[in-house]
Formats: structure tokens, sequence, C-alpha cells
């Protein structure tokens, strides 16, 4: 096996990471909330009802901003709904997943938790531009942010929230050009909807930061035309443009599963030079930054048969993806594409955080536990922060049926504010270690702190509710930094850690 190589020069970076490109996403679908984030009467339970095993673990995930309450979800969701006293609270429809919404989870909850995770935690909030509009968006912001002295601010004092919630981020609907999507619309129509409500939004606070509704795909028919027709109308009004994208091995292709990532970075290069281009057609010196806020490892073509099969449940088992290696290592691809391009990527959202194609997954009454993929999201999250170093590498290839010859080599590097540097690799080989020569160009570190491994000797081992703790980082031995030349032997379908100071 040929030698896989690159190098690493402090005068060569991509950017800062934004601490959002760690975030996450909570939807009323399925258990995410009922059963996962929250369990009134579990043994862990607090006085508001959250798991505290779940909060151990999403600490330990390291998750930043929070993406709520959907999703297609929010595209009926009433926010009026989800507060005052629980009990009086309606039960709703959720016509996007067939279930039943009861509400005990609300506004108010969704809050608690993350301030219960830690200072972090961020709310991103979206809002609801396919059955409502500019003025009930308004009216949640006043709610959620206006400190007291209105009508609606007020009530949420009354609903025992002195302290207003502070949401700065908010997304503008969701995934509006899909014909999924309760109230969907044209890009014409969502672009002028989502251009008034940026903009009544920004006459209250003029600082709030905004996310447009991007393409759903990059496989969308109306992908990229969608984007210019958008950004034409909210260019100088909105910060970023979202992104969603999810990846399965499809008719058991998976050669091209395991360089998903070659999709993930085209659509982000794609995405940014539309942004441009409508930044240049306008003669704005304003960059678009983006949103990333639905991405992962979702065996999706299981999913329209489950929903439809449903009788209006309440919290159905729905989309609990059980993640292999191979799904692990994927997942750590698709994070280096994200930091890969952390210079214009500031926000993105693991999609979901807990029991719902997640990296958190629940029993009812019973424990909590690490799929696969909790690990290299929990890794680069506490070790990918810092400036992302421009990796560029030589290395052997192999052909995919999707996206033709792919690196077997996907990398990246991260330089922390303490001179330390970490490199984060995946071998795609299913059968084959990649020697691995990292050249290090004017940087300090002299030794290597760890190189922790994903990968088994059975690519679908998987962590489950009777072996939770079945597949787990190990360390590799015989890596070695000698004279600013690191040399190290990638495992087979593996997601590697290096970290040097």
């Amino acid at each position: 096996m040929r030698t896989a190589r690159f190098t690493l020069d402090p005068a060569f970076t991509v950017g800062t990471v934004d601490p959002r490109l760690f975030g996450s996403f909570v939807e009323h679908l399925g258990r995410c909330v009922y059963t996962g984030v929250f369990e009134p009467g579990h043994p862990t339970a607090d006085a508001d009802g959250i798991r505290g095993d779940v909060l151990d673990l999403v600490r330990e995930l390291g998750v930043t901003a929070v993406r709520y309450p959907g999703g297609n979800f929010v595209s009926g969701y009433r926010w009026e709904d989800s507060v005052g006293p629980a009990e009086e609270r309606p039960h709703r429809l959720d016509l996007a997943w067939r279930s039943t919404e009861t509400n005990r989870f609300g506004l108010s909850e969704y809050i608690s938790f993350l301030r219960k995770i830690g200072p972090q935690a961020e709310p991103m909030m979206a809002l609801n531009l396919g059955t409502r509009g500019v003025a009930e968006a308004l009216q949640l912001q006043e709610y959620a942010n206006h400190p007291g002295g209105t009508a609606l601010s007020d009530l949420r004092v009354q609903h025992g929230d002195k302290d207003p919630f502070g949401i700065r981020l908010w997304c503008l609907g969701n995934e509006m050009d899909g014909p999924w999507q309760t109230g969907h619309k044209t890009a014409a129509e969502y672009g002028r909807i989502a251009a008034e409500t940026a903009r009544a939004m920004r006459q209250i606070d003029p600082g709030v930061q905004l996310v447009a509704c991007g393409s759903s795909g990059r496989s969308m028919p109306t992908f990229a035309e969608w984007e210019a027709t958008v950004l034409q109308e909210t260019y100088d009004l909105v910060d970023h443009i979202s992104l969603h994208a999810y990846y399965e091995p499809l008719d058991g292709d998976v050669d091209s599963f395991l360089a998903s990532a070659v999709d993930m970075e085209t659509f982000i290069e794609d995405v940014v030079a539309t942004c441009d281009h409508v930044g240049a057609r306008l003669k704005s010196p304003k960059k678009i930054n983006l949103s990333f806020d639905e991405w992962n490892v979702w065996y999706m073509s299981r999913t329209q048969e489950q929903v439809s099969a449903l009788d209006w449940p309440e919290a159905p088992r729905l989309l609990e993806d059980n993640y292999s290696v191979m799904d692990a290592v994927v997942l750590g691809s698709l994070l280096i594409a994200l930091l890969r391009h952390a210079d214009r990527v500031t926000v993105a959202c693991l999609a979901q955080l807990v029991n719902v194609i997640a990296p958190i997954m629940t029993e009812p009454g019973g424990p909590a536990w690490r799929q696969t993929t909790f690990f290299p999201f929990a890794q680069a999250s506490k070790y990918g922060r810092g400036q992302v170093l421009d990796v560029r590498v030589d290395s052997p290839r192999y052909d995919t049926e999707k996206y033709g010859e792919a690196d077997l080599l996907h990398a990246t590097a991260v330089r922390g504010e303490d001179g330390t540097v970490t490199v984060f690799a995946v071998n795609r080989s299913r059968t084959e270690p990649l020697p691995l020569k990292v050249a290090l160009n004017g940087l300090g570190p002299t030794s290597v702190v760890e190189h922790s491994v994903l990968a088994d000797a059975d690519p679908d081992a998987r962590n489950t509710l009777a072996d939770p703790e079945r597949v787990v980082p190990h360390t590799a031995e015989g890596t070695t930094l000698d004279g600013g030349r690191l040399t190290a032997v990638l495992e087979p379908l593996s997601w590697n850690v290096i970290r040097l100071a």
C-alpha cells in the first residue's frame, strides 16, 4: 500500500472554528424529546423531568447550539401551544410525522434544558413560515426576548420565566423547497416571506442572527436556483443560508457511502459559489455564511414506510437507526468535511441528539448509552477548536460508482490556542491499513500525546441496549513524531484522532 502524505504549515490556514460547528438538533419527532431528553418519573430525572443520564452524555458529547423544535415539525408548530402551565397545553396532530403532540415539553423546558447543559449550549430557534408568518414570528420573538412591560413579555414572566430567553440565532422556516413540507413554497414566495420576517425581526432587535432556508439537498431539482432566488430577496437581511444532507449506503454501494464527504464538500463549495455570485451581482462586500443545520448518516429509505403506518400515536419509535463502526467512520469523515470549510460553515447541527438518528440512545425507564457515532463527534468537539490548517493530501485512490475516484485518506488538522495540533483522519479502505506521513513545518509540537482509533474487525459492530460498550475507541501503537515528521499507520476502515504537543 502506497503511503499517504500531507504537510502542515501555520502560514496556510482555512479559518477559525466557530463553536457552533458542533451544534445538534432536537425535534418533536419520535422519542427525541419524550423518553429521550424529557422523561418525568425516570430514576435520573430532575424536578423538571429532564433525564440526568442524558444530560451527562450531552455534556460529554460537547454539543453547542441546539436547533429546535424542527425540522418538518416546525411547519405546523404553534408556539403558543408550548407555553404556560403544561397541564393546560393542547394536544395537536403533527402532520409531519403522523403523531400526536402533547406539548408537555415546550419553549420554557427547552431553554431550561439548554441552561442545564451549560453556557456553551446556545438556543437556535426555528420559526414556522409554512402555516404561519411574520406576525407569529414577531410574537414569539417578543415573548422570548423582550425584558418586560408588554403583553407577551409579561405573559412569559407570568408563566414563571422572569429572565428573557436571549435567543439570538433564528431559522427562517425549514426546508421550504420540499413538497413534503407543510406550507411548501416556491423560491420567490419563500424569499419574499423570509425577507419580510427578517426585516421585521430586525426592527425589534437589529442584532438577531438569521438563517434563510437553502435547498433541502444537493439533489433537489431547484438546487442553486433556489439559493440564488432566495438570496436575491434576503442577502442584506440574513447572515446564513442552510444546507441539509443525509447519507446511507444505497443498493449495497458501500464504497460510495464511505466517500459521502466528497458529496458534502462539493455541496458546500457549490453553495459558497452561489452565495458569492449573488453578492457580486448585488455589488455587496458582505459574505453569507453557511449553516449546515441538518447532517448525519440516516437510513432514510426505511422511513416512509414507518411513518405512513402510524395512526397518530404519542412519541412513537421512529428513525431509531442503530449505527455500526462503518457508519461512525463515515460520520467522522463528514465532520472532517465541515472542519475543512470552517471559513464559511459557521453553524452545523448533527441531526438529531437523542434516539432519532442520534449519537445517544435511551430506554424508557432504563439506561442511556453511546452509539458508535458518539465518539467521533465528542472527540472533534473537544479537540477541534482553534485554527484549521490547510490540508492537501497526496493519497492512494479508489473507484466509487457515485463519485468517481476518491482518496483513501480524508483528513484535516486543527491548531489550538496553546500550540497543540490535532490531526483528524479517516482511512476509507475496508481491507488495508494506510501508512501516513505528515510534515510539520514551523509548528511547535515535539511529541505524540495520543493516537485514538475507532475501528473494529467487524465493521458492522454496534453498541446496543444489551451490549452498550461493544465499540469504544482504542489506542494505536507505533505512532511517532521525530524531527517534525509524524509517522502513523491507519487501521482499515478507521476514524483517527492524533494529538500532538
